[in-house]
């Protein structure tokens, strides 16, 4: 399979490897949204790196699959939304390490991870307009901003790393050689968290996220309440206090 999982330290690391363009055809993305579902479901993983081995993270669909059965698009589309989904729904944040070329289903990835991390040779673009589909426009937008989507979207141009960088959605660029090392420091990070903080402060932030500020604020206000309520939040404070590392609950 193209898909690979490993954990270590309460960081999953998932791997697209699909030679040469890693360009994934229907079982490639059903495989892919399976393995981010198992992740999320696992109570020793507190966040997860999705990258890729070869020249670039994800070309897409396998445009030759589709053109030699057309009648596919629909079973495609179906596990190209349920892949986005799976990672922006993950319960644990999903950071996408990009490099190379980014195109197409590879946007939809990163654009729906909570985090991304890129190297300096990355590109990004929507290429289906001159491929007589359509693009992850959404998570362009969500990653670049209304206007530079369109761009993206209506001349099928991509931008480099720089420019992307520019725009907002990544973190600092590292060289290729650090990509994997960079991505996962920042997982440990996050995995060393309380497990219940963090499972709720992704969940509150995809809620907020389309909603207007004071409407954000109140649905916020639940999962605060909800928080606090919890074991770990008393022994974040009591931490705290005490002038201690906290010790968190790992199960929930």
């Amino acid at each position: 399979m193209p898909i690979h999982t490993t954990i270590a330290d309460r960081v999953a690391e998932i791997v697209i490897d699909h030679p040469p363009v890693n360009a994934l055809d229907l079982a490639g993305w059903r495989a892919l949204a399976d393995a981010l579902t198992a992740v999320g479901r696992r109570d020793d993983v507190g966040a997860a790196v999705l990258r890729a081995n070869g020249r670039g993270f994800c070309a897409g669909v396998d445009i030759k699959e589709l053109t030699a059965n057309p009648r596919l698009i629909v079973e495609v589309n179906r596990a190209c939304h349920d892949a986005f989904a799976a990672v922006y729904n993950c319960p644990v944040p999903v950071i996408a390490a990009a490099h190379g070329f980014v195109l197409g289903g590879g946007i939809g990835l990163v654009g729906a991870a909570d985090l991304i991390v890129s190297a300096e040779d990355a590109t990004f673009g929507l290429p289906e307009i001159d491929r007589g589909a359509m693009g992850a426009a959404t998570h362009a937008m969500r990653m670049f901003g209304m206007h530079a989507a369109r761009r993206m979207l209506l001349t099928g141009e991509p931008i480099g790393a720089a420019e992307a960088y520019r725009l907002g959605p990544l973190e600092p660029l590292v060289p290729a050689a650090e990509l994997r090392d960079a991505a996962l420091a920042l997982a440990g990070t996050i995995a060393s968290k309380s497990r219940v903080a963090v499972r709720l402060a992704k969940e509150s932030l995809n809620g907020i996220e389309l909603l207007d500020v004071p409407r954000s604020y109140r649905f916020e206000q639940g999962f605060t309440l909800e928080l606090y309520t919890s074991s770990d939040s008393q022994e974040a404070r009591d931490a705290f206090v005490e002038r201690r590392d906290a010790s968190w609950e790992r199960g929930r």
